[in-house]
C-alpha cells in the first residue's frame, strides 16, 4: 500500500482539538462498575482482589485515571461484549450491547508494540488518556510518532475498551479512536496491517441492522486515513 504523499503531520499544525471526553468516574466506582457488571469472572480476580488494588492504585494515580485489568486475565474478546451505548434509532431510544468484527477472530493476538510498556500486574491504571481528536484524519503511520514527540504513548485495545466501558459518552458519532498500541505481528517478524480501532457501528454491511449504534471493535488500514477517528494515548500507566 503506497503511503499519501503529504500527511497532515507535514502540511500543517494540528486542528482544533474539540470538546475532552467526559471526566472518568474515581478508580473505586470503575471497580464496582466491573464487579456489577460481572465483567471479570471471581476465578482469576476476585471482587476483593479488584477492589484492593483500585484502592491501592487510588493512593498514586492522578484523578482522571482509568482502571484496567489486565487482558491476560481479560482479554479484548471477552470484554468487547460488555460495552454498552445508548442511541436513537428510528426515533426511539435504544441500548446496544458491543461487538468485535467477525473478520477479526485473532483480536486476543494483538499484542501492545514495543515502547508501550503495560504493567505485568493484574490491575493498573492508565493516567490522563486522551482521545486525539486532533490527529482525525491522519493515518496510524502518521500519528504513532506524533504521539511519542508530545511524550505519550498510544493506548492498547484493552485499555480503549475499558474506557468506553466506563465512560460509554467518550463515544461519539465523527468523534471515535485508533488504539495503535496493540499490533498483530506476523510469523516472519512484520506487522500486520490491520490496526484496532474502537467506533460506532452504521449496522450496515456484516455488522447487520440490529447493530446499528453498537459500539464496535474493529480496524483500519495502517496507511489509511479516517475523518472520524481519532488516536487514544496515555501519560503513562501505573501499578
Amino acid at each position: 500500500m503506497t503511503p499519501p504523499a503529504a500527511s497532515p503531520a507535514a502540511s500543517g499544525p494540528l486542528v482544533e482539538p474539540t470538546p475532552a471526553p467526559p471526566a472518568l468516574p474515581s478508580l473505586a466506582a470503575q471497580a464496582e462498575l466491573l464487579v456489577e457488571r460481572g465483567v471479570v469472572p471471581p476465578e482469576p480476580l476476585s471482587p476483593a482482589a479488584l477492589r484492593a488494588a483500585a484502592a491501592a492504585l487510588a493512593r498514586t494515580a492522578p484523578a482522571g485515571s482509568l482502571l484496567v485489568v489486565h487482558p491476560r486475565l481479560l482479554p479484548p474478546s471477552a470484554l468487547a461484549g460488555h460495552l454498552r451505548l445508548g442511541s436513537t434509532v428510528r426515533g426511539r431510544p435504544v441500548e446496544r450491547d458491543g461487538f468485535v468484527v467477525v473478520d477479526m477472530t485473532d483480536v486476543d493476538d494483538f499484542a501492545p508494540v514495543p515502547g508501550v510498556d503495560v504493567p505485568d500486574a493484574d490491575v493498573y491504571a492508565v493516567t490522563a488518556p486522551e482521545r486525539g481528536d486532533e490527529m482525525a484524519n491522519w493515518s496510524p503511520e502518521e500519528a504513532e510518532p506524533a504521539i511519542a514527540a508530545r511524550g505519550r504513548t498510544p493506548l492498547t485495545l484493552a485499555e480503549g475498551i475499558h474506557w468506553v466501558l466506563q465512560s460509554p459518552d467518550v463515544l461519539a458519532r465523527n468523534l471515535c479512536f485508533m488504539t495503535i498500541g496493540s499490533r498483530l505481528r506476523r510469523a516472519n517478524g512484520s506487522y500486520d496491517a490491520r490496526t484496532p480501532a474502537v467506533w460506532i457501528s452504521n449496522g450496515t454491511g456484516r455488522d447487520g441492522a440490529a447493530r446499528r449504534g453498537a459500539p464496535k471493535v474493529g480496524w483500519c488500514w495502517w496507511r489509511n486515513r479516517h475523518t472520524w477517528l481519532g488516536f487514544a494515548s496515555t501519560a503513562a500507566r501505573a501499578a
